[in-house]
């Protein structure tokens, strides 16, 4: 195996094992996006349209990405993102990447769609982790899931604000995965051609989505879970509902899905310490705009009064240093990572981790820069990224400003009385 974790020199080189080792249900889960998926696809492409400025001749020795995320010392600022259905990628993969996320020295985010609970994960690692919170109309099950993260010593919440309903996923429904597997003749005949997966699947006993069932009430089996969570997203939530959140938590609070800028500002006045600019991977509302699209204006916005983040669409180190040039101050990968782990376990994870900071750090040395920190929009190529709605109106005056001192040789902000325009 470390011979062929030696050959994976880009995160699609994980993806490409994965798909071969991981039954296809499974799969296709973390490698799609909703209805046409165009806005699955763009968060990448529009990262890709975004050019570099190679520097050279420029000491590029003693070079570091280290960063904080709401305090806490990172390798690089990225995070694991909250993934569910993680431990049907790979036996206990909860597990297995929280560990490689502790070993590398970034966060790993839980998921209350998890296969490995709480205490699973709490009890298998030693850094506290960060817990992600779906609100349930349950409320009362809500509140356990909160004291059980405190109890677990996680040390931020995550509130995934963007699925009060589920965007409907195509190859999901083709594919027979919905909370429970569907046992079809065509996804028998895959999983009976995973022989590692199945014998992985085979040694544990977390097979099911432990973080509900036997704590939420009258949950007790797969059959009464999935009649449950078929009624559980709650649609009614609101701001509102994020304040009593922040007060029950009473810790560090991140407030993730966020695309607009009037959210941005008020998930900043209801106490969020972080904010993930986040269209759920493409998950969601097809036709959304990519996350790197949107994260200018949200900069703008709210960037000197919380740390503003970036998921959907990291794929990579150079991903990752395009976005921090353009405002973003920590980042969060599901797919990525999961791609790792699915192709190598844990080993993959790290693997995947391995191979984002080395392409970010060897980017940010031929951009002419040796420490992250120091990184700005001067690395990028002019007219190949995105610019804010407030910058876009002040080019426009720059433009006019000077087309007026050319057509009457005196600047415009000189004139007393008045403006021409």
């Amino acid at each position: 195996m470390t011979h062929d974790l030696h050959k994976m020199t880009c995160i699609e080189d994980l993806r490409q094992v994965a798909q071969r080792k991981v039954p296809k249900m499974f799969f296709d889960y973390v490698d799609s996006g909703s209805w046409t998926e165009s806005t699955y696809r763009e968060n990448s492409s529009d990262f890709q349209a975004i050019k570099l400025r190679q520097k050279v001749l420029v000491d590029m020795d003693k070079r570091s990405l280290a960063s904080k995320m709401i305090g806490q010392n990172t390798t690089m600022p990225l995070a694991l993102a909250p993934t569910g259905f993680t431990g049907m990628i790979c036996a206990d993969g909860e597990i297995l990447a929280a560990r490689a996320a502790e070993k590398f020295g970034v966060p790993f985010t839980l998921s209350t769609m998890s296969i490995c609970s709480i205490e699973d994960v709490a009890a298998n690692t030693t850094t506290p982790f960060w817990f992600q919170l779906y609100v349930m109309r349950d409320r009362e099950f809500m509140r356990n899931l909160i004291r059980r993260a405190k109890e677990a010593q996680c040390s931020a919440l995550v509130l995934t604000a963007d699925l009060q309903i589920m965007g409907q996923r195509h190859r999901d429904i083709k594919n027979g995965l919905s909370h429970v597997i569907r046992p079809t003749l065509p996804n028998l005949w895959d999983l009976a051609r995973k022989p590692e997966w199945l014998m992985k699947m085979a040694n544990t006993n977390r097979r099911e989505f432990r973080n509900i069932v036997g704590h939420a009430k009258d949950v007790h089996d797969l059959h009464a879970f999935a009649n449950w969570t078929a009624q559980q997203f709650d649609p009614t939530l609101s701001w509102t509902d994020v304040a009593e959140i922040k007060e029950l938590w009473g810790g560090k609070l991140i407030i993730k899905g966020i695309l607009d800028p009037e959210d941005a500002e008020k998930a900043v006045q209801y106490g969020a310490d972080a904010i993930v600019v986040s269209n759920h991977g493409g998950r969601q509302l097809d036709g959304a705009l990519s996350s790197i699209r949107a994260l200018p204006d949200i900069v703008s916005a709210v960037g000197s009064q919380t740390e503003v983040w970036l998921d959907s669409g990291i794929r990579s180190g150079q991903d990752m240093l395009k976005a921090w040039a353009l405002g973003a101050r920590g980042f969060m990968t599901g797919r990525a990572f999961l791609y790792g782990l699915g192709a190598f376990g844990g080993e993959g994870v790290l693997r995947a981790l391995e191979i984002m900071y080395k392409e970010m750090d060897i980017s940010m040395a031929l951009t002419g820069h040796r420490h992250l920190q120091n990184v700005g929009r001067d690395i990028l190529v002019k007219g190949t990224y995105p610019i804010s709605e407030r910058e876009q109106n002040e080019t426009v005056e720059q433009k006019r400003r000077r087309i007026y001192e050319e057509l009457y040789g005196w600047p415009r902000a000189s004139l007393r009385f008045g403006t021409m325009w």
